[in-house]
């Protein structure tokens, strides 16, 4: 009490400055009674402007230009095509589908087929070989009569033929046609992403 009646009057001792100290300790804005009293808003300095270089801005819109020219000029970035893209999961060599076991009879009836099929397929090219043969030998025998009647006409026959491409035939097939066979019309998932851009 006497602290504060002599701080009351005029005649600040040690002790009522502590005692005003800790009473004011917890005030942030309040600094100590050493220091100057100011509030710490008025301690800050005030933030300095960055001085804007106008050719350092110049710079750095002419780089954003070149940088949307450069991406203008970029090709237009294709849509991937999965079908045409194999997962990895169907690339491993050790997927090996599991074929069901045949039958004895089975394995017999597809045995005595492929062999009835070979004999056919010799036979067919056996008789074609011969045809060839044939013809190749008349050729020859009537070019070789031609040139004994007369050597124009000969020249003139062996002549390449520039009409006779295009030459379109029929080539033997694995196995022979079914008639009147129609294939059937598979159904059709359509499992197609669509992109937006």
């Amino acid at each position: 009490m006497a602290a504060q009646a002599a701080f009351r009057f005029g005649v600040p001792s040690f002790r009522s400055q502590l005692i005003w100290n800790v009473q004011h300790r917890a005030n942030h804005w309040q600094s100590s009674l050493l220091g100057l009293r100011a509030a710490l808003p008025m301690r800050a300095e005030p933030k300095k402007k960055k001085k804007v270089d106008p050719k350092r801005e110049l710079a750095i819109r002419d780089r954003m230009r070149k940088k949307i020219k450069k991406l203008e000029k970029a090709p237009q970035e294709m849509i991937p095509i999965e079908d045409f893209i194999t997962p990895y999961r169907f690339m491993d060599q050790t997927r090996v589908r599991a074929t069901s076991p045949l039958s004895f009879e089975e394995s017999e009836r597809r045995a005595l087929l492929l062999k009835s099929w070979a004999l056919y397929k010799q036979k067919q090219h056996k008789a074609e070989m011969n045809t060839i043969k044939s013809l190749v030998d008349a050729q020859e025998e009537a070019l070789k009569e031609l040139r004994l009647e007369s050597e124009e006409l000969y020249q003139a026959a062996i002549q390449r033929d520039e009409g006779l491409f295009p030459f379109e035939r029929q080539e033997p097939t694995h196995s022979p046609p079914l008639p009147n066979y129609e294939a059937p019309e598979g159904k059709c998932n359509d499992i197609t992403k669509v992109y937006t851009q």
